[in-house]
């Protein structure tokens, strides 16, 4: 029988009930615990001496956490230190630490990452500057040299072919041409700082640099990307055997033949956004790409708090501060280790400090603890690979540290006590950033929630239409075990729709509470 208008009617007023109802059902949302660990505040203490008015300049001029620029600074003074010099932390073993870090950054957009590590890095810059214009003077030179060479090749050509001719003694004139055949070696571009290259041009780069070289990229989840893909495997390889700093390399191709780099050290900084960090962390605690440690390497890894509060602040820069640092750098980059005390075993082997007597044994006892007690808890794989770092670590901030302030002699014990207390702070920083990983199940809760909230996700929406978008973290597996999260803070729930009269089966979607607007 056919509808009346008055069903119609009824039929409205059911659903609307209905719809009532389930709205009815709905509990007050609940905020889901956060994700983000807290973290220890930076301090300016952590900084050498003649660092502190500089960067807390810079931080209050741009209003952005300390941590930031501070971060830069001191991966910009491993960078100039580079190879020059090594630590030996054990007092009669061969183990060489070569002061090169990798760090990064971590922050909202919008919340000054690149701008202040702009800044930090202007010391270096500057050297990088006038590295370039020494080396368009010397290339400059050395085209003059080559012409007037191949001139006077020409004369004494002329003089042999008339000594030829009268068949007199050539020996001489020989003896002159064979020195002046070669050009000499053209010079290389010495380059203190690099930004988008490919490994083979970061290759040759090295091969004139053998001190190392800073990696500057603005983005680095996208880099880390990029060494995900297929065919970059050679690239991650490269990459990786750079941290240590010790090392040559050889590659072997057909195409370019075999490339020797006779010293591979890089240090590396760089800006993150919180969320494609989250989706890297998430599938490198899965065993996906980024199972090799690579990201472990970044140990100057910060995600600070944002400020609490914002002023304007309109001044010059400290220009003191800043310059008084500059003089650092310009006299760290001209380094004559042997001059303060480096001993060195070989011709070609990096120079070294060791501890003095009182820090080797702070540090003896420091080292015991890491070994024994944090590297034997049991926690996730990725935290204490992160932890392991800490062996090298140490003593590379102890004598970067020591360099700044000292200057010279063996790295005493109030290096070594400000190296410790960047432990203490750049773990808590470390927690923070390898959160999600000890509880995957919250983490892909906070994953879902985010999809709801951009209208990725929408209520009544199919589970298999959220596995088809292959979100990080909500797979087959994690996608129930985070809505079972989220219906305990009464946020959404899975509900089953029976199978219609064709047959078929049950259909799981997302129901979501139309009170979450607005739950933080």
């Amino acid at each position: 029988m056919a509808k009346t208008f008055e069903d119609v009617k009824e039929e409205i007023r059911d659903a609307m009930s209905g719809a009532e109802r389930l709205s009815d059902e709905w509990s007050e949302p609940e905020e889901l615990p956060s994700l983000k660990l807290p973290v220890q505040p930076f301090s300016e203490t952590l900084l050498p001496e003649a660092f502190r008015p500089w960067i807390m300049d810079i931080a209050e001029r741009m209003q952005c956490p300390p941590d930031f620029p501070a971060i830069g600074a001191v991966i910009c003074l491993a960078a100039v230190v580079g190879r020059k010099i090594g630590i030996r932390p054990k007092r009669h073993d061969d183990w060489l630490v070569v002061p090169n870090l990798w760090g990064a950054v971590i922050g909202r957009p919008g919340i000054m990452k690149t701008p202040s590590l702009e800044e930090a890095m202007l010391p270096l810059k500057r050297l990088n500057v006038e590295a370039i214009e020494d080396h368009r003077r010397a290339e400059s030179d050395w085209e003059t040299a080559k012409v007037v060479r191949q001139a006077q090749a020409e004369v004494l050509k002329s003089s042999l072919r008339r000594k030829l001719k009268d068949k007199n003694d050539i020996t001489d004139i020989a003896e002159e041409l064979t020195t002046l055949s070669g050009d000499g070696e053209r010079p290389r571009p010495r380059r203190l700082i690099v930004n988008d290259t490919t490994v083979e041009k970061l290759q040759e780069i090295l091969q004139a640099n053998p001190n190392g070289t800073l990696v500057f990229r603005d983005e680095l989840v996208g880099w880390l990307r990029t060494l995900d893909r297929e065919g970059h495997e050679n690239d991650r390889a490269f990459y990786l055997e750079a941290w240590n700093g010790t090392g040559g390399y050889v590659c072997d191709r057909i195409g370019r033949g075999t490339i020797y780099v006779e010293a591979v050290c890089l240090s590396i900084l760089g800006g993150i956004q919180p969320g494609p960090l989250r989706e890297y962390v998430f599938e490198a605690s899965r065993n996906g790409a980024g199972a090799d440690g690579l990201l472990q390497r970044f140990q100057l890894l910060v995600w600070p708090d944002d400020p609490a509060d914002w002023r304007n602040v309109d001044r010059w820069p400290d220009f003191k501060a800043k310059n008084h640092v500059f003089d650092l750098f310009w006299k760290l980059d001209g380094l004559d280790p042997l001059s303060i005390g480096a001993q060195q075993e070989r011709e070609k082997g990096i120079p070294f400090l060791r501890f003095t007597e009182e820090a080797q044994e702070a540090f003896n006892a420091w080292r015991e603890i890491l070994e024994k007690e944090k590297l034997r808890s049991g926690e996730p794989e990725m935290i204490e690979a992160s932890l392991s770092k800490y062996r090298s670590l140490i003593p590379s901030l102890a004598l970067l540290f020591h360099l700044a302030d000292v200057g010279a002699g063996p790295v005493g014990l109030d290096s070594l006590l400000r190296a410790f207390d960047w432990a203490d702070y750049l773990e808590t920083h470390m927690r923070r950033v390898y959160s999600g990983i000890g509880n995957p199940a919250l983490s892909g809760a906070h994953a879902l929630l985010q999809k709801i909230r951009e209208g990725k996700v929408v209520d009544g929406m199919p589970l298999r239409d959220i596995y088809r978008k292959e979100w990080s973290g909500l797979d087959h597996k994690s996608l129930p075990e985070a809505l079972q999260i989220l219906d305990e803070y009464g946020l959404a729930r899975m509900e089953t729709v029976p199978p219609s009269e064709n047959g078929g089966r049950p259909t799981v979607r997302i129901r979501i509470n139309p009170k979450i607007g607005g739950t933080a």
